[in-house]
């Protein structure tokens, strides 16, 4: 299996022009798994990802048929609307599921596949993540084209208390959903063998491996 290396960046803090810079010389990863033949929609999406001494740095670029926005409250439901997701495990079985709509609207849990058994992080943790979104009507053609840039600190992490990042190894999935768009779908990074929609599933997130 291919590990996802993931380069660590300098000097980058939480503004969008310094990220911005960043992203525009990182290679792109394609979300482009559709594993379930009943949702075939595909939007074109894809993620940069970086990391500093005190963050991990995400960006994901989305091009879709159409856009939804009805949730704007921390924990609302977010994969109801045009969203994408990082879901990454530091510890067998158990892992955080960062979801977050065009706006910049986080979810975040943690714990294991069961999901009755998930913990939602709370507000005041997931507000500590700052988003840059920009969206735009895509002029080529009906739809729209967004953008989502994630600065996500190190203390979000709050059950493994992450000093560094260097060195470490881990297993993630990154996401492109809308469970109440007009074309439901459900894509990932890596395929994900289920008889239904599911992206709680750790057996099948790939490895990543964040460079010294």
């Amino acid at each position: 299996m291919t590990v996802l290396k993931i380069p660590y960046a300098e000097r980058v803090s939480a503004n969008k022009l310094e990220m911005a810079s960043l992203f525009d010389q990182l290679p792109y990863h394609m979300i482009d798994q559709v594993s379930w033949n009943t949702f075939p929609y595909k939007p074109e999406a894809f993620f940069k990802i970086a990391y500093t001494h005190e963050a991990i740095l995400l960006h994901y670029e989305v091009k879709e048929k159409y856009l939804r926005i009805n949730s704007f409250q921390s924990n609302d439901p977010v994969y109801e609307d045009s969203c994408v997701e990082f879901f990454i495990s530091f510890k067998d079985g158990l892992y955080y599921n960062f979801e977050f709509n065009a706006i910049g609207v986080g979810l975040i849990g943690y714990g294991t596949s069961e999901k009755s058994s998930r913990e939602r992080l709370s507000n005041s943790v997931i507000e500590r993540v700052k988003s840059f979104s920009e969206i735009a009507t895509n002029v080529e053609r009906e739809g729209v084209n967004w953008k989502l840039s994630l600065y996500i600190p190190f203390e979000v992490f709050d059950r493994d208390h992450i000093e560094s990042l260097k060195g470490i190894k881990a297993t993630a999935n990154f996401y492109k959903c809308g469970d109440l768009l007009p074309e439901p779908h459900f894509v990932s990074w890596k395929p994900i063998q289920a008889p239904e929609p599911n992206f709680h599933l750790p057996d099948f997130f790939g490895e990543i491996e964040f460079t010294e």
